[in-house]
């Protein structure tokens, strides 16, 4: 092992042994993990859009035995990953790209996709925002939509307004938790000329549960202006290790290649989210205890006259009926953090959902104050 490269054998056994491992240990459970497990003692975070539970047990016995290749570069690892993506969404091995994180593959789509040369992006309002600053930086001009009355993606105004360049659909959309309908996207798609790209960011496609929602991985073989991302950051609880893809056509992940630094995504990363593609129970439990707890904190807003936007992820967002900047801050003397603002609905708070007990303190804090 000292004097030679793992192979991919190799780290595929890594995998199997970390599997193995976890069976044999049913004392540790996706469900069952500490109730407080918070990044820092005291405080509440619910501000980022993170799974509380974080990875999968099998995820964390093969970080564990990714030490011995963290000598090495992730090439065998990269290949095992993106076997695995290829199957899952099937596509070919030529049509992945692995990012660090999805934030990655925003910026490659913007440096790619976007600029004097190439066009400018086009995006809602409010939407993620890291893309709107990777094409600012490579000198594009921006141009922000505002959604539609029920929260979903104005599309004919964002096709009126691209002329080539890039437009970008967070679904479901960050920060509203909103979808745009699967017809009305796929319509979009077809009709949307070649000479401009689209970013479909699926970021939060395991939390949907809609009918009117779908992945748009399956369009991506008849539309090669179609770029699908994902991410390991939220159903598969790892933020902190970066990790995510994207699903396009060959020639479209060609135009990527030569923005992308060589091996960016890290061996344990690699590792970890590997390891969370074989664990069947990750998904769905990642979604029964997010609906649980997004179910209980709603009722309960309901219940004191706040209404939010119908919820098809891992947070909610609702109108305080003031400037939510003072409560934002308020919430902080109460060691509880929400999401920032939102310039284009300044009355609206996010807030994320965590584990049921999080979701009391977060309650209890708001109605304090509210009430001052």
């Amino acid at each position: 092992m000292n004097t030679m490269s793992v192979s991919r054998r190799k780290f595929a056994q890594l995998l199997g042994i970390s599997a193995a491992a976890v069976v044999v240990r049913p004392s540790l459970s996706f469900a069952k993990q500490p109730e407080h497990a918070t990044g820092t003692a005291g405080i509440v975070r619910l501000s980022a859009n993170e799974n509380p539970y974080g990875p999968s047990p099998k995820s964390h016995r093969a970080m564990q035995n990714s030490f011995e290749v963290c000598c090495r570069y992730p090439d065998e690892a990269n290949d095992v990953l993106i076997e695995k993506l290829a199957k899952l969404n099937g596509v070919s091995r030529d049509q992945i790209v692995l990012g660090d994180g999805s934030s990655e593959i925003l910026k490659l789509s913007a440096e790619a996709f976007t600029g004097p040369t190439q066009g400018k992006l086009i995006v809602a309002d409010p939407t993620f925002e890291a893309i709107l600053e990777y094409s600012k930086a490579n000198g594009a001009e921006v141009v922000k939509v505002p959604l539609t009355k029920s929260f979903a993606h104005d599309l004919p105004k964002m096709s009126s307004a691209a002329k080539n360049g890039l437009i970008y659909i967070c679904n479901p959309n960050n920060p509203t938790a909103s979808i745009t309908p699967k017809n009305e996207l796929r319509e979009f798609i077809a009709n949307t000329p070649r000479e401009t790209m689209i970013l479909v960011d699926e970021a939060y496609f395991h939390y949907a549960d809609s009918r009117d929602y779908e992945s748009m991985i399956p369009l991506v073989k008849d539309h090669p202006h179609l770029i699908v991302a994902r991410t390991f950051s939220k159903i598969y609880g790892m933020a902190g290790l970066r990790c995510g893809y994207c699903v396009a056509q060959p020639e479209t992940i060609k135009r990527m290649h030569p923005f992308q630094m060589w091996d960016s995504v890290n061996v344990m990363a690699l590792a970890a989210a590997s390891a969370s593609l074989d664990d069947v129970d990750q998904v769905a439990n990642g979604r029964s205890l997010n609906s649980e707890a997004k179910n209980f904190v709603t009722a309960e807003l309901d219940k004191i006259g706040y209404k939010q936007i119908p919820s098809q992820a891992n947070f909610i967002m609702f109108d305080c009926k003031r400037p939510v900047v003072p409560l934002i801050q308020a919430l902080k003397q109460h060691n509880v953090q929400v999401g920032r603002l939102f310039p284009a609905l300044p009355n609206y708070m996010r807030v994320t959902v965590g584990k049921k007990t999080e979701m009391e303190t977060f309650l209890t804090a708001f109605r304090e104050v509210m009430a001052s």
